[in-house]
C-alpha cells in the first residue's frame, strides 16, 4: 500500500477502531524491531494484542474523553494520534498518548498535521502545554525536537528508558504552518 494523495484527517469514530488497532500493531513492528526485546515486541504485536487494542480503541473513542484523530487514504486508516489530560507529566496540562503511521504514509507531513490537530484540540480544552514519552533509542524523538519539543525528563522501566518530550507553550505548535 502506498499513499497517493494527501490523506483526510478527521476525528475518529468507534467504527475506526479496527483500522487504528491494525496501524498501532504494524507501527510497533516497524518502529520497535531491534529497539526493544523481541519477545516483548512479539507479545505487543500478536493477533490477541491487536484484538485487545481494537476493544480499547472502540471504548476510548466512544467515551469521548481523549481526542483521537485518524488519517485515511482511499478508505483505509494510515495514521492516527490521540491526546488527553496529562497522566504523569508534572507541569504539563496535556499528553500526546499516541502518534503512529504506517511506513508507506511517512514523510508526507501526516505526523505533523496529526500532532497539530491534537495540540489544537488540547489548547481549545484549556491546555497550555503538552508532553509525551518516547523511547530513548527511537529516532522519532529527533522528529519531535524538530517540531519544537524539548527533552524534559526520563523514566526507566526495566531495560527500557523513555524520555519526556514537551512543549511548555502550545502556541507555536498550534500556529505552525502545515
Amino acid at each position: 500500500m502506498s499513499v497517493t494523495r494527501a490523506p483526510l484527517i478527521r476525528a475518529a469514530t468507534p467504527a475506526d477502531a479496527l483500522g487504528i488497532a491494525a496501524v498501532h500493531v504494524q507501527s510497533w513492528r516497524d518502529t520497535y524491531a531491534g529497539l526493544i526485546p523481541a519477545d516483548f515486541l512479539d507479545r505487543m504485536t500478536s493477533p490477541e494484542m491487536q484484538a485487545q487494542r481494537e476493544v480499547f480503541w472502540t471504548g476510548n473513542i466512544a467515551a469521548g474523553q481523549d481526542a483521537v484523530f485518524v488519517a485515511g487514504d482511499a478508505g483505509q486508516i494510515v495514521a492516527f494520534a490521540s491526546a488527553g489530560t496529562s497522566r504523569d507529566h508534572p507541569g504539563f496540562d496535556a499528553e500526546l498518548f499516541t502518534l503512529y503511521s504506517l511506513k508507506a504514509a511517512q514523510g508526507a507531513g501526516l505526523g505533523r498535521d496529526l500532532l497539530r490537530q491534537a495540540a489544537q484540540v488540547m489548547q481549545a480544552r484549556g491546555a497550555a502545554s503538552l508532553a509525551l514519552w518516547v523511547l530513548d533509542t527511537n529516532p522519532t524523538r529527533h522528529w519531535y525536537a524538530r517540531q519544537g519539543a524539548h527533552e524534559c525528563g526520563e523514566k526507566q522501566e526495566g531495560a527500557l528508558r523513555e524520555l519526556r518530550m514537551g512543549w511548555s507553550d502550545l502556541t507555536p505548535l498550534v500556529g505552525a504552518p502545515t
